[in-house]
């Protein structure tokens, strides 16, 4: 049985590897760039597995920023993370602290959205989450390694379109979970507010209020549809 759901994890897990890829392949590329070496990208990969949050660091490195900048703003790019913890936290509240905290380590907004779609019709599972977060974490660390290692033979990495890799691997995951006018309402609701937010807001708070707003107005709906 663990066997089985383990690799059923890891089946759902091949689109976001093939997602992955180029965005890893990328970041290994930038990260050579900046002066890092293919050990410490590698290593930032398998220790942090966070794309958003690392690219924004290299980018501060390059710019010489200081540490505590870093770990500032990555933080703030980061924090989605808890509202989707919070999603989760319900439905795995039975399992052992040791196996929620692997999991939350694990925690992507692709990997969320695969796994929560799987328990709206399933019970959850230790083995499929292992499975489609470690398959995940594998493919990232890897693209990151090869990115690295061929550094500086990749030119101008932009032009090969791999910087459009995450925002249409975004895409395909929101079509996958657009399945009624309550769901698309709420997404369309929480585009729009994010690019407002980032016009006018400073910093990256953009994602995070969007998200909360869009997300309340999305249970506000379900109440009241049911009622």
């Amino acid at each position: 049985m663990f066997g089985k759901e383990f690799a059923l994890g890891s089946k759902k897990a091949i689109p976001i590897a093939m997602g992955y890829f180029p965005l890893g392949l990328a970041f290994g590329v930038l990260a050579r760039e900046t002066g890092l070496t293919l050990f410490e990208a590698t290593g930032m990969s398998f220790m942090v597995f966070a794309g958003a949050g690392q690219f924004i660091a290299i980018g501060f490195l390059k710019a010489g920023a200081d540490i505590l900048t870093i770990m500032i703003t990555t933080f703030l790019v980061n924090s989605r993370l808890f509202l989707m913890s919070m999603v989760f936290q319900p439905k795995l509240k039975e399992w052992p602290r040791l196996k929620s905290g692997i999991i939350a380590a694990e925690i992507t907004d692709e990997t969320f959205v695969v796994a929560n779609d799987y328990y709206s019709s399933n019970e959850p599972s230790w083995p499929f989450h292992l499975g489609l977060n470690i398959t995940s974490h594998l493919a990232w660390i890897a693209s990151t390694a090869l990115g690295a290692g061929v550094g500086n033979l990749v030119k101008n990495p932009e032009s090969l379109g791999l910087n459009f890799a995450l925002p249409a691997m975004f895409i395909a995951l929101l079509v996958g979970q657009v399945k009624n006018k309550r769901k698309f309402m709420a997404a369309i609701v929480a585009g729009i507010l994010s690019l407002l937010f980032k016009i006018f807001l400073t910093g990256n708070w953009n994602i995070l209020l969007a998200t909360l707003i869009a997300a309340t107005l999305g249970v506000t709906m379900e109440k009241w549809i049911k009622k």
